[in-house]
């Protein structure tokens, strides 16, 4: 990021501030209105943080107009197509691929933690068997920090590394626990001799009673999954993250923050809320209905899983993922399920018509990651657990990024009262 010698000029009440402009190596340039309320004594007023850059960051960009989505300069695509999680990983957490030696002594590094400490099994135990798979997850998360006391000193270098490896290599073993512990089937404990995607399908999916063979592409599949949603700037989960880091918080408990924020339906719900839609649809001979009622501006319905609020093209993910849930859906067959069925003739329709195609409401990255995750056999409330899961390492990244920066202090947004001014207090028997 580099200052431009111009300046946006401000005029209150007659007087002229000018404001500082930076340029980033990509994306719209900045103004800068850190000095204005000790300058001119005036806050600015943006609800939802939508115009305003947070912070300065060198990990993930997003070109919503070109459909663009970059790790460290990678096209999404490419990576989803070429790599694989845990080099994406390492590509987020160190910002550069890893060579063959670095790349197998971080794979084996976070392979060997993927255990939990065994007395977190009575933690587990302590929820009733209903509890949601993600209110499992806030809490043995957060609860990580009375573990492991040696990786919560933030200001040790080292801590931040050993937090960071234990978090991405014990996130599958939780949600796959915290699934397990819903439906009362016994624990299934992680294997060193299995890759990461199929570690967390064989824990999720395996029971003592018989042999599980974890099927390469269902594997490829949930890797994709993994990657696809590995990180996405500065959004509402991340800054989550962001903002409990800048209190100093340890990082088990930031991470249990981005989880909790995770959980809201208008953010890491997106897809769970399209398989509801598809199963409220219900046979594909309703899906006309339903189109019909997503163009009519009187009725509240919209179809869920077109469109992304960031990208208003298309979602650079959902191509990538498309091919996953084909071969996926090949697979596993969609005959006998009828909300796969409705899933595939809603794609079939809406691409071939042109209210959507000129409104540029493609399928979206949710759509077809939650007909994977249906097919697979995970129930909705697996779906959120799932993207905690890929979206650990994003997390992780923006975290260690905010740490070791120099310009970090505590988070402080400003507000636009609107309440009472001073007034005195009345004593309870003259109100």
């Amino acid at each position: 990021m580099s200052e431009n010698k111009r300046a946006a000029k401000l005029e209150i009440d007659g007087k002229t501030y000018d404001l500082p402009i930076f340029s980033p190596t990509a994306g719209p340039d900045v103004v800068d209105i850190r000095k204005l309320y000790g300058t001119a004594g005036v806050f600015t007023y943006d609800p939802g943080f939508t115009s305003t850059a947070s912070c300065d960051s060198t990990i993930t960009f997003i070109d919503g107009d070109k459909g663009e989505l970059l790790h460290r300069g990678y096209p999404i695509d490419q990576l989803a197509e070429k790599s694989h999680f845990l080099e994406v990983c390492y590509l987020l957490l160190y910002g550069e691929l890893p060579s063959p030696a670095e790349l197998e002594d971080f794979e084996s590094r976070v392979t060997n933690h993927t255990m939990l400490h065994e007395q977190m099994v009575y933690f587990f135990r302590g929820f009733r068997r209903d509890a949601h798979p993600m209110a499992i997850m806030v809490g043995v998360v957060g609860a990580m920090s009375a573990f492991y006391h040696d990786s919560t000193d933030i200001s040790d270098e080292w801590q931040r590394e050993v937090a960071s490896i234990r978090l991405i290599a014990k996130m599958p073993t939780i949600a796959a626990w915290a699934y397990k512990y819903s439906i009362g089937q016994p624990f299934v404990y992680p294997r060193n001799d299995l890759d990461y995607a199929s570690n967390f399908l064989r824990m999720c999916f395996a029971v003592p009673a018989e042999d599980y063979e974890v099927n390469p592409i269902l594997s490829r599949a949930m890797d994709r999954i993994f990657t696809l949603h590995a990180d996405h700037e500065q959004n509402a989960s991340t800054s989550t993250v962001r903002l409990a880091s800048s209190s100093g918080a340890n990082p088990f408990a930031c991470i249990a923050a981005g989880i909790a924020c995770l959980w809201g339906p208008a953010h890491g719900g997106a897809n769970q809320a399209c398989l509801e839609m598809l199963r409220e649809i219900g046979t594909p001979d309703r899906i006309p209905e339903f189109i019909a009622r997503a163009k009519d501006k009187d009725d509240p319905f919209r179809l869920m899983g077109f469109g992304h609020r960031v990208y208003k093209n298309f979602d650079p993910r959902a191509k990538v993922m498309k091919q996953s849930a084909d071969e996926v859906l090949e697979l596993l067959g969609v005959e006998n399920n009828p909300t796969l069925q409705v899933a595939k003739e809603l794609e079939k329709q809406a691409l071939a018509d042109d209210y959507f195609t000129d409104k540029k409401l493609f399928p979206n990255v949710d759509f077809y990651s939650g007909i994977i995750l249906e097919a697979m056999g995970f129930p909705t409330s697996m779906f959120t657990p799932v993207f905690a899961v890929s979206r650990t390492i994003g997390w992780i990244s923006q975290w260690k990024e905010m740490i070791s920066d120099p310009q970090m202090k505590i988070g402080r947004p400003r507000q636009l009262y609107q309440g009472e001014t001073l007034r005195d207090y009345v004593d309870i028997e003259k109100r």
